[in-house]
């Protein structure tokens, strides 16, 4: 199994940027089929931000966030980015990667099988 380790969270303005990195151990990317972004806040489920899929040339994004984050990653370092941009203070939240051998229904986060420990982003108004 993969061990995901997210970085590049902070406290940012309104409007700021910020990008976020997910570094995998253990296993490749290329073992999984569907990588994705997801965030938290308190008393809320696990919402889906973004997903990337070099199998089937898949990129999306949950509404909330498009035009604003792109999803990437580098294969020879075997990460995996978020980049945010315009940021505002509803996205606010602990932020975290995932790795899934599935694609079908990847906005659900109980379709991936390795996670993150996360990684706080603060926005200010």
């Amino acid at each position: 199994q993969v061990q995901l380790a997210e970085s590049g969270g902070g406290l940012v303005q309104a409007g700021g940027s910020l990008r976020l990195s997910c570094a995998a151990s253990g296993r490749t990317f290329s073992y999984y089929d569907m990588m994705g972004w997801f965030r938290q806040t308190p008393g809320k489920e696990r919402e889906f931000v973004a997903a990337f899929s070099w199998v089937v040339r898949l990129t999306d994004y949950a509404d909330s966030v498009k035009g604003r984050f792109t999803i990437s990653r580098d294969n020879a370092r075997n990460t995996l980015y978020l980049q945010m941009n315009s940021l505002k203070p509803e996205d606010t939240a602990v932020y975290y990667c995932a790795a899934s051998r599935v694609r079908t229904d990847y906005k659900e986060s109980k379709r991936y099988d390795s996670w993150g420990q996360g990684t706080q982003v603060t926005v200010s108004s």
